[in-house]
């Protein structure tokens, strides 16, 4: 009996220290990786390994890429994306971003780029902007694509710019082509002048996708007219 009382305990040390050793071994080398990951070079982001896509005509990929290559060296797991994406989404023309990890040394950075509706004349110069109003850059001259919006440049939460960025966005390509110019005295009044010197008086953005169906009849069948008013869809007028 002693001797198998003996024989047990000396059962019970051995898989005591066993767990103990396999204890020390998990946690030796969850530590290792760990460290791996998180604090040595050996999955550091990689200046070569960063991507930028997205970026469309307004937004600078280089800018883009010196925000994400100031954190080269430091390991990926440790690289603060939230971070990087406020940088980047304050920079000119950027609407939004997505900065994703791209293991095992790489950072892909996917943007959304504000596109350019028109230009607005501000002084002596012309200010580019996007269907939402934001400045996306500007220029001496108008651009030769875009239609000049002669409105003043406000806020455009409200108001008659506003109304005519309604207008220039919801015109499908072969109509928004032939635009040269828009005027808006106020936000229920929005005219532009095509490039064959056609005037169309949308009124306010209300029922667009109407308007711009009759506006199209219009154009086909109406062919001397000068004047198209579809500030009232469904009794629209030429002359």
């Amino acid at each position: 009996m002693a001797d198998r009382l003996a024989e047990r305990s000396a059962m019970r040390r051995h898989r005591t220290w066993r767990t103990a050793l396999v204890v020390v071994l998990v946690l030796a080398l969850a530590g290792g990786a760990g460290w791996v990951v998180g604090w040595s070079d050996l999955l550091a982001l990689d200046a070569a390994e960063v991507s930028v896509s997205g970026e469309g005509t307004t937004v600078d990929a280089d800018e883009v890429r010196e925000v994400v290559v100031a954190g080269a060296g430091t390991p990926l797991a440790r690289v603060d994306t939230g971070a990087m994406a406020a940088r980047i989404g304050a920079l000119n023309g950027v609407k939004d971003v997505r900065v994703v990890r791209s293991w095992p040394h790489g950072i892909d950075v996917v943007l959304t780029a504000r596109v350019p509706v028109a230009a607005v004349p501000d002084g002596d110069a012309y200010v580019v902007v996007d269907d939402e109003g934001v400045v996306v850059g500007s220029r001496t001259s108008p651009p030769r694509k875009l239609p000049v919006v002669s409105v003043p440049l406000e806020d455009s939460s409200a108001g008659p710019l506003r109304a005519a960025l309604a207008v220039v966005g919801v015109l499908p390509p072969g109509l928004s082509r032939q635009v040269e110019t828009v005027t808006a005295r106020t936000q229920d009044d929005v005219e532009t002048v095509l490039r064959d010197g056609v005037t169309v008086r949308w009124g306010g953005e209300e029922r667009l996708d109407l308007k711009v169906d009759v506006v199209r009849t219009l154009r086909s069948v109406a062919d001397g007219a000068t004047v198209i008013d579809v500030s009232s869809p469904e009794l629209p007028v030429t002359r």
